[in-house]
């Protein structure tokens, strides 16, 4: 079976967060099973581009990846030299795997793909989300999913990360036929030991935006009469992080509020390792892979019930889920607080529970079976 990945941004483009490490762990998974994977992408590297050579196939990590230059330098990812070469190859592969929508790199794609008569699967990666398609441009999407959006995606197999994100895409094209796996996540085998904090250690760790309802979080602590300090993980924009930390002196709580920048990949794991909880009340999140990172090393989560895990997590007791009111969400983090039998037991057994539901060794083989279908 030959596999042909695209995706706007790949390795070692981390800084646009979890999909770029779930997508580059799902072909290097596949590699190893012994299939043909050739990815597709472009030099995105925020403001920057990556320092590789175009239209030169590299080996990361196992995989065959091709890097296409941009024409835009923004979100759209315009590059003709990408859909050149996928009109050329396209009927060569077995499936094209298409990850995120929205930009026209994949739309373009899509269209190539359906023209061509390939076998498509579109992993949207959370971008079908009602929030996603009403808080950006929503004139522009909700135009551009009418007029040929909406017969591209219907002509794809959907690839959704949990019952939440395949919920929503089925709302938004209802019998749209597709398959639910969880994104597969690098997870590190760590010795886990934990320090101790002397105050009780809340840990956000994630790209830093609007949608990651950090503000709700702040308001929350500020109405705690517990004190606990915060500790922020992650970049974004310059302005937005300076609001951020503008409110954080607003609501009087600067002190308690540690900004700790990009982590890398290891470092990662130490940090939240150490926390005592890890916190992401998000607007919408169709899975969060950190979700599972801060499992994996034992630190219990508190979600709002807008992120796709949310109902794992409440199924299997791994942690606390709250609304995206800061009454209700200081609630759940006293309740954490004073429940410290509970995040023993969290501590104690979620590593296990991980390894069960997300394991490489389960996941890839179920990829391969609905790649057949």
């Amino acid at each position: 079976m030959k596999i042909l990945h695209i995706v706007p941004s790949y390795k070692p483009a981390y800084q646009y967060g979890g999909t770029i490490e779930s997508v580059a762990r799902l072909c290097e998974g596949l590699v190893q099973a012994g299939i043909d994977v050739q990815v597709f992408t472009t030099t995105a590297n925020g403001s920057e581009e990556l320092d590789v050579q175009t239209n030169v196939e590299y080996i990361v990590e196992g995989v065959k990846v091709i890097y296409f230059s941009r024409l835009t330098k923004d979100h759209s990812h315009v590059t003709f030299s990408l859909w050149k070469r996928l009109h050329k190859d396209c009927k060569n592969y077995d499936i094209v795997h298409i990850h995120s929508w929205w930009n026209l790199l994949v739309m373009v794609s899509a269209l190539i793909c359906k023209q061509q008569k390939v076998k498509l699967i579109i992993s949207p990666h959370g971008m079908l989300s009602d929030y996603i398609i009403q808080h950006s441009k929503s004139f522009l999407k909700r135009f551009t999913h009418h007029f040929i959006g909406r017969s591209l995606l219907k002509y794809a197999t959907l690839h959704a990360t949990s019952d939440a994100e395949l919920s929503e895409c089925n709302t938004l094209i209802s019998g749209w036929e597709g398959f639910m796996l969880p994104n597969i996540i690098w997870l590190p085998e760590i010795n886990i030991e934990k320090h101790g904090n002397k105050i009780f250690t809340l840990i956000f760790l994630s790209r830093i935006h609007p949608k990651k309802g950090i503000e709700l979080l702040m308001e929350a602590i500020s109405k705690l009469t517990i004190k606990v300090c915060l500790q922020v993980v992650g970049t974004g924009e310059k302005q937005y992080i300076k609001n951020l930390k503008r409110k954080a002196k607003e609501l009087h709580i600067e002190d308690q509020v540690d900004w700790f920048g990009w982590k890398s990949r290891d470092e990662k794991f130490e940090i939240l390792m150490q926390a005592d909880l890890f916190a992401l009340t998000s607007y919408n999140e169709n899975f969060a892979n950190v979700v599972v990172e801060s499992l994996h090393v034992g630190t219990p989560v508190l979600l709002s019930s807008n992120v796709g895990l949310s109902t794992f997590i409440a199924t299997h007791n791994l942690g606390w889920i709250c609304s995206l009111e800061p009454e209700d969400i200081a609630e759940k983090i006293e309740s954490a607080i004073l429940d410290t039998e509970m995040r023993k037991t969290i501590h104690t057994h979620a590593p296990a529970i991980v390894k069960k539901y997300f394991s490489e060794n389960r996941l890839i083989p179920e990829y391969l079976y609905n790649y057949n279908l």
